[in-house]
């Protein structure tokens, strides 16, 4: 049986077309895919998020169990509400998964796990907490006791919305800057999303979700599913956990490596295998040139040998196919490469792997 979110019965009263997506019952659009882009881009759409797993880290250990668990440094977090980016590796250096650290104070932490590695990612932090002898306690926030629901709600006017719809919560957060939360009431409110675009992701208690999702859409919010999220997410040359990295790459292979702080004496799990291995492959876009759509494992043939796209889609606001690819050390931006689309090749182009953010193309 399929897994529900909180708000499962608000997208079927809006005719949500809906999907099985890793055992969750999601809405993969209300309609129109395309418009649901364009909403997020132009103006402010809205995203059921409440499948990820929010997870509170507490006790007096809490920075030196994340500073070991992580490869990102921690001791960056000095602000409360500040947010970190980050991958937690395993010992061969390979991503268990990426997420978001929030400090809110020295024995309090919040975390955003991904929905699909929320059971694999607890039992190994559970396990190093056991292995390091450390005073922490973690405490996951999707179900159980006191669950959260979490709504995105994303674009350029996405936080007026908000302040419209929560009036009360807008001193707290009218100046945030990006990736910053702050808590008022029972709201948890962060600057950060999956889109490219301006606004917030709200944690709320799970029962008054469903109010909150259809007050923002009475205000004029656009309801948007998962389609249009990879979309915006593939043109802002956001990673996808599953499909541009996972276990078995190294985050420095991934487009990552600007979240791995290596330079310090701080050791972190999968260091030592980063260290011995390098960089092996690069991680840069694809601007298909003659006609087709770029997917998803379609390989890559340039003069320094072979790469592969990890995600690729038709771009809304490029109007052409685009891609994330791995691909040799060597190859540099500008360079026409060729794809393998069914036994053709297709001319494409090297580009940054950043197509659009902030309502328009970058490229």
């Amino acid at each position: 049986m399929l897994k529900k979110t909180v708000l499962n019965t608000a997208h079927r009263a809006m005719n949500a077309r809906m999907v099985d997506f890793g055992g969750w019952d999601m809405p993969v659009n209300y309609g129109s895919q395309i418009e649901e882009h364009h909403a997020v881009r132009n103006n402010c759409g809205m995203f059921d998020v409440s499948h990820m797993c929010p997870v509170d880290v507490v006790g007096p250990d809490c920075r030196k169990f994340l500073s070991r668990l992580v490869a990102n440094d921690v001791a960056k977090l000095k602000v409360s509400g500040k947010a970190l980016y980050a991958a937690m590796l395993n010992d061969a250096g390979g991503v268990i998964d990426d997420l978001i650290i929030y400090f809110l104070t020295d024995t309090r932490f919040r975390l955003v796990i991904n929905a699909g590695t929320a059971l694999k990612d607890l039992d190994w932090m559970q396990a190093k907490v056991s292995e390091w002898k450390l005073d922490v306690t973690i405490t996951q926030r999707r179900d159980g006791n006191e669950p959260l629901g979490i709504i995105a709600v994303q674009g350029p006017n996405a936080r007026a919305k908000v302040w419209e719809v929560l009036p009360q919560t807008k001193a707290a957060i009218a100046e945030l800057k990006p990736f910053f939360a702050a808590e008022v009431d029972q709201y948890f409110i962060a600057s950060t999303g999956y889109t490219g675009e301006d606004g917030y992701e709200i944690m709320l208690p799970a029962g008054e979700a469903e109010a909150l999702w259809n007050a923002l859409n009475k205000a004029g919010v656009a309801p948007c599913g998962l389609g249009a999220r990879d979309t915006l997410r593939l043109e802002a040359g956001m990673n996808l956990y599953g499909q541009d990295m996972d276990e078995t790459v190294s985050p420095l292979d991934a487009g990552l490596s600007w979240t791995v702080a290596m330079k310090d004496e701080r050791d972190f799990v999968g260091k030592s295998a980063l260290t011995a291995a390098g960089q092996q492959k690069q991680f840069l876009g694809l601007i298909l040139l003659d006609k087709g759509v770029l997917r998803g494992h379609q390989q890559v043939i340039t003069k320094q040998g072979n790469g592969e796209i990890t995600s690729g889609s038709f771009s809304p606001t490029l109007q052409q196919s685009i891609a994330l690819a791995r691909l040799p050390l060597g190859v540099q931006i500008g360079d026409e490469v060729e794809v393998d689309i069914r036994g053709k090749l297709l001319k494409t182009k090297v580009t940054k792997p950043v197509f659009a953010r902030n309502g328009k193309a970058v490229i």
